[in-house]
């Protein structure tokens, strides 16, 4: 009979994947019945059982887990700092946040100071802005890459201009010497939204390298899950300490949760207003929040890490198959393009129904999704259309026509790891339909 902690433990790991095996291994794909997401977690008894080894830790905040995957997930993206949250948002919050700080002098922002991005995005791409009390430069992308116009920057800038912060669009990376010239020219902050460009490299240099910070989401939908959590990620441990600052309540502060004193000196500070030797733990150096994330998330993340270079080899192969597959369709259908110099870790698959196409995007649309194949929009099509946005004070640069026809005309399939061959035969198969549905209407005509 177990009588150790450890002998419970080997148990319960037994009883994990027995479990997984029973009651959520993967079925079997029956075309036409089985639905064929855009995204999802794909994992095995691995994660469970890591999970279950956080929670019977019983720290259940931030702890050796986190530390792992910080540690290991730096190293991966080839950055030197990684500073783990609660979200891909948190992380652009925290990201664009620490760049207010008063520790950085005149390169800090204030409020008024602009930051350039594109309004064909993800809400919290642009959102850390206007809650930063900053104001959003609005440009342009391009087709069919759907990443920033780089050739709008410069009209974009005025003297109040900051920082920039851009996503690469569904992990196409943008121009990034284009990008970094610009921003290196005017001494902009560049932050990278990374969160669907996991893996995805510009001249064999990962992206997530470029910026002074750049982000990650560990979403379902995206490359690696941890249910929910992001990442910072920095070159710079002065950075790494303001964003962590910023994620942890805003304390000046560096200590781990549980450990006292990292800094010698605890008793010893005189900051502020404040008495000499008032206890550094409660310190705040800035108006933060609490967007830390939980060693059970970290503890997924770890697990999912490992198979993160077969998952990124498995969207790259989906992504080859459904183009060569949908290749003959160009004349209904703009096909992606990769960034020139890059070599993406697709999120998803984009396509765009053209202009004088015989069909429009909602009738393809929903064609696909009553044959169980999900689909999405480019996220917000133009931001400044939707209504939350429509009375932020922000500048626009030229009329966004692009934005328009990607808000119009765009959407995306899956083409995530857990997309198997059999489903990509019926995806291509269902996309032909639409050509044979359409012939079939202007016969009857």
């Amino acid at each position: 009979m177990s009588n150790t902690p450890h002998q419970l433990r080997d148990e319960i790991r037994t009883l994990v994947k027995q479990y997984y095996d029973v009651a959520l291994a993967t079925q079997p794909f029956v075309p036409g019945q089985t639905n064929v997401p855009v995204s999802g977690k794909v994992f095995d008894s691995t994660e469970l059982e890591y999970l279950v080894e956080a929670s019977l830790d019983a720290w259940l905040t931030t702890g050796r887990f986190a530390a792992e995957f910080e540690r290991d997930f730096a190293a991966f993206m080839g950055v030197r700092c990684a500073s783990l949250v609660n979200s891909g948002s948190s992380a652009n919050l925290v990201a664009l946040s620490c760049l207010t700080s008063p520790a950085l002098g005149e390169r800090r922002l204030r409020a008024g100071d602009e930051v350039i991005t594109v309004a064909a995005g993800f809400p919290t791409t642009v959102n850390p802005i206007i809650q930063n009390g900053l104001v959003p430069v609005f440009v342009d992308v391009q087709l069919p890459t759907y990443d920033v116009d780089v050739t709008q920057l410069e009209a974009a800038r005025s003297e109040r201009t900051k920082a920039i912060i851009l996503a690469h669009t569904l992990g196409n990376p943008f121009d990034i010497d284009a990008v970094t010239a610009f921003a290196a020219k005017h001494n902009l902050w560049l932050i990278e939204d990374c969160c669907d460009a996991v893996g995805s490299t510009y001249k064999g240099r990962s992206v997530g390298t470029f910026g002074a910070l750049s982000t990650t989401s560990f979403y379902p939908a995206h490359h690696i899950t941890m249910g929910e959590g992001g990442c910072v990620l920095t070159p710079s441990p002065s950075l790494k300490k303001l964003a962590e600052s910023f994620r942890d309540w805003g304390r000046d502060c560096w200590c781990a949760p549980g450990k006292s004193n990292t800094c010698g000196c605890r008793f010893e500070w005189k900051l502020g207003d404040l008495p000499t030797g008032y206890d550094h733990k409660y310190i705040y150096s800035h108006i933060g929040y609490n967007l830390k994330a939980t060693d059970m998330q970290a503890a997924v993340g770890v697990a999912q890490l490992k198979k993160l270079p077969a998952f990124i080899a498995a969207r790259r192969e989906n992504f080859a198959k459904l183009f060569a597959a949908l290749k003959d369709l160009d004349d209904i259908f703009i096909l992606p393009e990769a960034t020139p110099h890059s070599n993406p870790s697709w999120f998803g698959f984009p396509l765009a129904v053209r202009q004088d196409a015989p069909v429009t995007r909602n009738q393809v649309v929903q064609f696909l999704e009553s044959r169980h194949i999900a689909t999405r929009l480019l996220f917000g099509g133009n931001l400044l259309r939707q209504p939350a946005y429509r009375d932020v004070h922000r500048r626009v640069v030229g009329q966004l026509p692009n934005t328009d026809f990607v808000m119009n005309s765009v959407f995306w399939i899956g083409l995530y790891p857990g997309i198997t061959e059999p489903m990509i035969d019926y995806m291509a198969d269902t996309f032909h339909q639409v050509r044979k549905s359409v012939a079939q209407g202007a016969s009857a005509r």
